[in-house]
């Protein structure tokens, strides 16, 4: 077996790879396989889905079976689907959710298990959604774990070392209109200044450029459409407002269009290929709001070492949240993100610097994505009570991975 993620800079060592046809023949394979994990999209660029010499297992070809409770205000559906596809089929029925992280192509599962984000000041990270997950645990029981259980603050951001999860149930709201305006070239020196009230601006600010430049790339206001609220200023921050509406045709429209919710927070179009195709790596740090832009700066100090390897660098923020594994836990964050060119021993090294450089800012790194931190158990303060509850479902390590092996 050949299995590989996305980018290609991780082979799967998993022996074998099952796609049951129902929840019952996954209970059945769970409780018989010695070793076992859940393997959704491959948007991962860590090793964090991966079952060495066991099996994976992946529920993506069963039915979404979308069910809605209007009076809790909550969607349950087949996990492994993506979050376009989910989102989709939610704002065809009126609803929608709250955020969305750049990549729709990514599976819900996948994408909350790892503490996977959009951004916000206002908004936590995609698991702080979820109110209630059904899993398939090491025997093979199927077991729901809703938010009136004080296991699902560690569960929601699980690392797949709870079981296999089947079903989850987010909280949803009506269907809202979202616009995204582009702002080009505004100052790197001119948004640090005034870091706060940019990442306020709009419902979700991005800022995506290079650490060596003196200017930011593009910044990108994402905002909920209210009445009356039709054209944008020309300039935000010193930057200059961009009339193209699509200037690739993998992104979201932009250019201040009005559009569904799901089809303006993330960036790219769930029908193309997103960032640039795979050719690259990715690693990304959270650091606590207060020590963002200080962070910032740090690493603008190293700009002319990153630029030769670096795509770009995204910026975001979220809010805090109560989930023992998440790297928003308990403190509002600054998300810096890293899509690195494929150059694999040259993006290990500058891991290495990047998160020496972060080291006086508490990072916490993404748990999908490139890090080469080891002392996790002092950036994540419950991380070992989320380990002891893990292997209290998972007794005899059925769901281990050698990166959560090595966290132990």
């Amino acid at each position: 077996m050949e299995l590989v993620n996305w980018a290609g800079n991780v082979r799967y060592r998993a022996s074998t790879v099952h796609s049951p046809g129902s929840i019952v023949e996954a209970q059945q394979l769970i409780a018989t396989l010695p070793r076992v994990r859940a393997v959704g999209t491959r948007h991962s660029f860590s090793t964090i889905a991966d079952s060495p010499g066991g099996a994976l297992i992946s529920l993506a070809g069963m039915k979404m079976d979308l069910e809605i409770d209007e009076e809790s205000a909550t969607a349950s559906f087949l996990g492994a689907h993506s979050y376009g596809a989910v989102a989709a089929e939610l704002d065809a029925r009126g609803w929608a959710l709250e955020n969305m992280g750049s990549l729709p192509h990514i599976s819900v599962v996948g994408g909350t298990a790892t503490g996977t984000h959009g951004s916000g000041d206002q908004n936590g990270i995609l698991a702080t959604a979820i109110r209630a997950i059904e899993l398939i645990t090491a025997d093979g029981e199927l077991r729901t774990v809703a938010d009136d259980d004080p296991d699902l603050e560690a569960m929601a951001v699980g690392l797949g070392a709870f079981g296999v999860i089947t079903r989850l149930t987010l909280a949803i709201q009506p269907s809202y209109r979202v616009r995204q305006d582009v702002y080009r070239d505004a100052s790197w020196d001119t948004v640090l200044e005034s870091f706060d009230e940019v990442m306020a601006s709009a419902y979700s600010v991005c800022l995506i450029g290079r650490f060596e430049s003196q200017t930011i790339g593009v910044t990108i206001l994402k905002s909920v459409v209210a009445p009356g609220d039709d054209d944008a200023p020309l300039e935000r921050f010193g930057g200059t407002w961009d009339p193209d509406p699509m200037p690739g045709e993998h992104h979201t429209v932009r250019a201040g269009r009005p559009g569904p919710w799901h089809e303006r927070l993330p960036h790219f179009r769930p029908d193309y290929p997103p960032s640039v195709g795979g050719d690259e790596l990715q690693s990304e740090y959270f650091v606590p709001r207060r020590h963002g832009v200080a962070a910032i700066e740090a690493l603008r100090s190293m700009g002319d070492a990153i630029e030769p390897h670096l795509w770009a660098t995204e910026i975001r923020t979220v809010s805090a949240d109560a989930l023992w594994a998440s790297p928003a836990f308990e403190r509002d964050s600054v998300c810096i993100g890293f899509t690195w060119k494929k150059h694999p021993e040259e993006v290990a090294a500058l891991t290495t610097d990047v998160e020496e450089a972060l080291e006086p800012f508490e990072p916490r790194p993404h748990w999908g994505k490139l890090f080469g931190s080891t002392d996790l158990k002092r950036r994540f303060p419950r991380l070992s009570e989320h380990l002891a509850l893990a292997e209290r479902y998972d007794p005899t390590g059925k769901f281990g991975s050698d990166l959560l092996t090595g966290l132990g």
